[in-house]
């Protein structure tokens, strides 16, 4: 299982859910796993987002593999001015 992190910014998806375990070996399968379980949320992510899994930012991490055990948090995008 996958620990992922949501900000206050995808728990409108979640009804306030800060933390979900899922079972995923990519960032695409937790993502549809995601929209699964929270509609919607997969259109929210994509592109928008960056991720960190276990502490290392990934800035497109379209098929990147995770491993059992991991830490995902999804980063909202920065904007700048």
């Amino acid at each position: 299982m996958v620990n992922v992190f949501l900000g206050s910014n995808l728990q409108r998806f979640t009804h306030g859910v800060e933390e979900v375990e899922v079972n995923a070996s990519s960032v695409k399968s937790l993502i549809a796993e995601l929209d699964r379980r929270y509609p919607g949320i997969a259109d929210a992510l994509d592109p928008k987002f960056a991720l960190a899994i276990n502490g290392e930012v990934i800035a497109n991490p379209g098929y990147e593999k995770i491993s059992d055990g991991s830490e995902v948090r999804f980063l909202a995008p920065m904007q700048g001015g």
